[in-house]
């Protein structure tokens, strides 16, 4: 049983390669040692902290009196999803022991992965406050892209949203669009950003529905772009102003011995965490859609 156990942790450590090199929201994921665990398994406390701004100082009375705040918010994880898997154990033998680490990985690439990517862009773009452009639109054009990414800074930097930790998430079409136009401002507005990342449009919607897996008509589980759902352009999205939390685990791999109904290893799947936007952070987030 140690070597089984063995075994599995070498394809937990290769799942989270795989969803490192993977995912394009995983430079988005929070420092877990600043929040602490709930009352209930399912949420987290985040410390908040204001404080009052300057007063007068006088030469008799000295300075003038504030105060500062501590206060604790707790938020619940929203992304809770699984699937169970079944390799006959003839299978992963003959391969090696192989079966299971090609069902894995392709499962995170092609599943897992872009769910969670499409959740979390979904989850911010649906937020209350964000800035966004007025009214979607579709770029054609490097110089529109280009254009409209400057309006988008403008509006941060009036914000006095921190530009050192933007990230610009766009599709990949767009983002040729804009580096081929072949001039000092295209490259300048670019250079901007702490780090561009593609993101396919089949992960890139304003809302998302998702399947359960279960129901007769959702047996094959995974997600879709709801019917309210627009194709996003792009987003900037400054760091600190997301609550992300992945809790991103294999949870257990039981062998033919242990199995009870076939020969078959069974692995578990699971994501759970949360994606959420910081209440007094909003305008670090910035949409561009389609109409």
């Amino acid at each position: 049983m140690a070597n089984q156990i063995a075994k599995f942790q070498k394809y937990v450590d290769l799942l989270d390669e795989v969803y490192k090199n993977a995912s394009t929201t995983a430079d988005l994921d929070g420092d877990t040692t600043l929040v602490r665990m709930g009352t209930n398994a399912n949420e987290i406390i985040i410390p908040k902290i204001s404080m009052d701004g300057l007063g007068d100082y006088s030469r008799n009375g000295g300075y003038a009196n504030g105060s500062v705040t501590m206060t604790n918010e707790t938020v619940a994880f929203n992304y809770d999803r699984g699937r169970k898997f079944s390799v006959d154990a003839m299978d992963n033998e003959e391969t090696a022991g192989l079966a299971f680490g090609k069902l894995s990985s392709e499962f995170l690439r092609t599943k897992a992965i872009p769910e969670v990517d499409a959740f979390r862009f979904a989850t911010y773009a649906g937020t209350t406050g964000i800035s966004k452009v007025a009214a979607g639109a579709t770029l054609s054009t490097g110089e529109e892209v280009i254009n409209a990414i400057i309006v988008a800074q403008n509006k941060m930097d009036e914000d006095e949203v921190p530009a050192e930790s933007r990230i610009l998430y766009i599709t990949p079409s767009l983002l040729r669009l804009a580096e081929n136009v072949d001039t000092t401002k295209s490259r300048e507005v670019l250079a901007e950003f702490a780090k561009i990342k593609k993101v396919p449009q089949t992960r890139f919607y304003t809302a998302i529905d998702l399947a359960d897996g279960k129901t007769d008509d959702e047996l094959e589980g995974g997600y879709s772009k709801a019917t309210a759902g627009k194709d996003i352009n792009f987003m900037i999205i400054e760091k600190s102003a997301v609550l992300q939390y992945p809790k991103h685990k294999v949870n257990k791999a039981i062998s033919p011995e242990e199995n009870q109904t076939d020969d078959s290893w069974l692995f578990f799947f699971r994501e759970y965490g949360l994606a959420d936007v910081e209440d007094n952070k909003v305008s670090g987030i910035y949409l561009h859609h389609k109409a």
